[in-house]
Parts: C-alpha cells; sequence; structure tokens
C-alpha cells in the first residue's frame, strides 16, 4: 500500500512539473512569436532609431535579478530545516516581485514624460511594441505573485520540507522562467536595433 501511494505521488508530482513545462514553452512561444514580429517591424520607415530604455526599466532589471536570488535562498533554506529563512526569504522575494511591477509603470511614465505614446494618434510602431512585451510580462509576473502567495500560505503552514517541497519547486520555477523571460526582454530592448541595423 505504501508504496502504490508513492507510486501516484511520483505520478502526480510528474504530471504537474510536465503541464508546467508545457505552459513555460508554450510562453515562450508566444514571446517568440511576438520579437519576431518586432524585427519584422523595424524595417518600417516610421520605427523610432533613437529610443531609449527608461531608467526605471534598468532598476526593475535588477529587483528581478534579485528576486530570483532570494527565492534561492528560500529554497536551500528549506532543505536546510531552516523555516524562518525560508519564510523570510520568499516575503523578500514577494516584495521584489510587487517592487519590480511598480517600477515597469514608473518606466511607462518615464516614456511618456519623454513624448513616446503608446496608443492613439501620436503613438508609434515602437512604443506600441514595448507596451505589448511589458504589459504580457507584467500579466505573467502578477500570476507569478499569486503562485507567490500560495507557496508563502503553505510555508506557514509548515506544508514544505527537505522531502515534501514540490509546490515550492514549482512555483520556484515558474518564477525564474518570468525573471529570465525578463531579462531576456531587456536586453532584446537594448541591443536589438543594433544588431538588426
Amino acid at each position: 500500500m505504501d508504496y502504490t501511494s508513492q507510486s501516484e505521488q511520483v505520478k502526480i508530482a510528474r504530471s504537474k512539473k510536465m503541464m508546467l513545462w508545457f505552459g513555460i514553452i508554450s510562453l515562450s512561444m508566444m514571446f517568440a512569436g511576438l520579437t519576431s514580429a518586432y524585427i519584422v517591424s523595424s524595417e518600417r520607415r516610421d520605427w523610432l532609431r533613437d529610443f531609449e530604455l527608461p531608467q526605471a526599466f534598468y532598476i526593475s532589471t535588477l529587483i528581478i535579478v534579485l528576486s530570483s536570488l532570494s527565492m534561492l535562498v528560500s529554497k536551500q533554506a528549506v532543505k536546510s530545516g531552516k523555516k524562518s529563512l525560508a519564510t523570510l526569504s520568499l516575503l523578500v522575494t514577494l516584495a521584489l516581485g510587487v517592487a519590480f511591477v511598480v517600477f515597469q509603470f514608473v518606466g511607462f511614465d518615464q516614456i511618456i514624460a519623454n513624448g513616446y505614446f503608446f496608443t492613439g494618434s501620436e503613438s508609434t510602431v515602437t512604443t506600441s511594441f514595448i507596451y505589448a512585451f511589458v504589459i504580457s510580462h507584467i500579466v505573467h509576473v502578477a500570476a507569478g505573485l499569486i503562485v507567490l502567495l500560495v507557496v508563502i500560505v503553505q510555508q506557514l503552514r509548515g506544508k514544505y520540507t527537505k522531502d515534501q517541497m514540490l509546490g515550492l519547486s514549482l512555483g520556484a520555477t515558474f518564477w525564474h522562467f518570468v525573471d529570465i523571460l525578463w531579462v531576456y526582454l531587456f536586453l532584446f530592448f537594448l541591443f536589438a536595433d543594433d544588431l538588426i541595423h
């Protein structure tokens, strides 16, 4: 009976991991499509050649990298049986995730203050693309924040141990994915025009 139960748990864990990776691959394909459309559209005559990313995007990139590090700390803390450190680092990850979103909107304000609009008659294809990329990513970060909240509640309930941390591992994988995705988008915006032209 115990072997059957263990076997069932392994199957459930495997299926959850597969579902997560299927979602990650699907999202990656979506952003790859947006990236391709950006490259193709950059050939247009009305494409902005001198557009500079707002300072807030640099700060938000640093914040999201730090959030990945704090998530790694939380996993190591659970493996080491350091419950308080695990909880604290998860809360830090959540706070950094919220700060990331805040700085993304600050970045939007900075872009608008520089005279670039995302929609309407004064908008450009370039800024509309950046708006689409960033908003799509913020939606996924918001999903990541919800996942983080669930993980934190489970951590506070004492659900995670070094032998039982599937939920934490899945949450961490998704969080690292949205972090890596932003770093990719940031570097793409930073260097794409130089590489394309």
